[in-house]
């Protein structure tokens, strides 16, 4: 319904990590087909720091747009944000899908967030709120498929002429089932993390026909979790 039952530095601006994921997405499950063809760019490749999440795609290699949603969901990949930012844009210019993304926040009831970039890389001009981020949520888990793929325990892409040697990796977000802070009644889910963000987790939870969504930002591993779950 939007009721707040409790809410502490709801407008603070913090950056977001991964956690911006939702908000790409969103806006690529509302503007896509899932069967579209998502080609990796010299860009989106190289663009995405080493040390950061990502699937190890590389330059021309393909994924649909469904697997696409899946590697930025399950496994927060980097590069994959930049693909679909591109596919979505038509260019390499991060900017015009930030545009798109701030766009979008106002439309979804943001009051002071400000995005630079489709994955939440560090950039000091990309920042949200705890508030806001659960009004994105809000769109974001009332779609089943992006919820339900945040809950698949492992992503599993077969061998193609565009993805020689396929892909598979296990989801490490801890509150989903099977993992160490397995909460039942989750409904979805998308963790976030930077040395600047600290741990952000956005989740969404329904028993007895009551939804909750719940946003933590700058927490500290593994409360984000713990914190999320109490509340």
């Amino acid at each position: 319904t939007g009721t707040l039952l409790y809410a502490k530095n709801i407008h603070q601006k913090q950056y977001p990590a991964s956690t911006t994921k939702i908000l790409t997405a969103l806006i690529a499950s509302e503007q896509c087909q899932m069967d579209e063809i998502v080609t990796f760019s010299h860009d989106a490749v190289f663009d995405t720091p080493r040390d950061s999440s990502h699937i190890a795609m590389d330059v021309g290699q393909e994924l649909t747009m469904e697997q696409s949603l899946n590697a930025i969901l399950i496994c927060s990949a980097n590069e994959v944000c930049y693909a679909v930012a591109e596919h979505i844009s038509g260019t390499t210019d991060w900017s015009v899908f930030a545009g798109m993304m701030n766009a979008r926040a106002e439309e979804l009831g943001c009051l002071n967030s400000h995005f630079a970039n489709p994955n939440g890389l560090p950039d000091e001009n990309h920042y949200t709120t705890a508030y806001d981020l659960a009004m994105i949520g809000r769109s974001f888990f009332a779609n089943e498929m992006l919820c339900k793929i945040t809950l698949t325990r492992r992503m599993e892409f077969p061998v193609t002429d565009k993805l020689p040697l396929g892909k598979l990796e296990n989801n490490r977000m801890q509150i989903i089932p099977g993992n160490q802070y397995a909460y039942k009644y989750l409904v979805g889910c998308k963790t976030g993390y930077t040395d600047d963000a600290r741990s952000c987790l956005v989740s969404c939870a329904e028993r007895n026909g009551m939804k909750l969504i719940c946003v933590v930002m700058h927490d500290e591993s593994p409360y984000q979790y713990e914190d999320t779950i109490a509340l």
